[in-house]
């Protein structure tokens, strides 16, 4: 049984009212924040920019790595043409170090998951200014709640006392917005009332579900749609009990201290690229993508920071 919930419902929509929004101050003191945006400013100090030779770029770790080296390729030779760089794909192969390759300055350009977002923002100085969208501009995807068929878990409150399969602690969909949904509308606490387990990532939710490796996961959807566009899982393989309301998607962005001239060529690559028959298009076509748009941190993550809020996330990175 499919069960169409709203996400923002009346408790979490209570946590908007209540909870402290993140702001500049989460930034770590690595970072200046003088105009406000919630970002780090590029350094003023032309010592602290840096313009390397090779940009090295890195997408959230989903999937198979080497499946997204050959998406991407068009892309990079794009963003090579237009900055005069050369480009190379970094297969990172958890969150985490892909979060750590930032920090350290190893990573200029990167998109990163959902929840991702904030921790690159505030412990890497993440500057996001972009995501995929669809045609006429629509953009994001849902947490799903997914279990195998045949399971006796049919709604959300058969969880309780069973076992949940979370992504990783930095993932929206694959952790936080699920555990906010859990402990408020259903009184369901993590490790209290339900076993959990980290799968990595959202393929390897998916994929454990269906081999009954666990019992159900939450997941985004937009994994969902595009395993089985590529033939990876048919639709009979699982059943959803659970669909939240949409949210943003992987932001794409750069490392706070690349030269301004290069952050500014680095999004004319972004916003000129031609998607019309490239293997960009033909991945993400499937979950609605088909250009990228202009996007804040301040407006568009608000609600993944109130989610976050929720559940007494705090960025002690310094």
């Amino acid at each position: 049984m499919l069960l169409k919930r709203t996400l923002l419902n009346s408790a979490i929509a209570g946590l908007f009212a209540t909870a402290s929004i993140a702001a500049s101050a989460d930034l770590s003191s690595r970072y200046s924040d003088n105009d406000g945006d919630m970002i780090a400013d590029i350094p003023a100090e032309k010592a602290q920019q840096v313009d390397p030779d090779t940009l090295i770029f890195a997408y959230t770790p989903v999937e198979d790595p080497a499946v997204y080296a050959e998406v991407w390729a068009d892309f990079l030779d794009h963003l090579s043409d237009t900055t005069g760089k050369d480009v190379r794909f970094f297969p990172v192969q958890s969150n985490a170090a892909q979060q750590e390759a930032l920090r350290a300055g190893r990573l200029h350009v990167a998109g990163f998951n959902t929840g991702g977002v904030p921790v690159a923002v505030n412990c890497g100085g993440f500057r996001p200014f972009t995501i995929m969208a669809g045609e006429d501009g629509s953009f994001g995807y849902e947490m799903e709640i997914i279990t195998y068929p045949g399971s006796d878990i049919r709604s959300v409150e058969d969880i309780e006392g069973r076992e949940l399969a979370f992504t990783s602690p930095t993932s929206n969909s694959g952790f936080r917005a699920p555990s906010a949904l859990l402990r408020s509308d259903y009184g369901l606490e993590a490790d209290e009332d339900f076993d959990t387990a980290y799968s990595g990532s959202h393929d390897n939710s998916i994929l454990g579900v269906i081999n009954q490796d666990y019992e159900a996961a939450a997941v985004a959807n937009s994994v969902l749609n595009r395993m089985l566009a590529r033939d990876v899982i048919a639709e009979e393989d699982y059943t959803t009990i659970y669909t939240s309301e949409t949210f943003p998607t992987t932001a794409y962005g750069t490392a706070h201290n690349l030269t301004p001239a290069l952050q500014e060529k680095i999004q004319d690559a972004f916003f000129s690229y031609e998607w019309e028959g490239t293997a960009l298009e033909a991945e993400f076509s499937n979950s609605g993508e088909a250009q990228f748009i202009p996007i804040t941190y301040e407006k568009h993550w608000n609600v993944i920071r109130t989610i976050a809020d929720a559940n007494g996330v705090t960025y002690d990175c310094d």
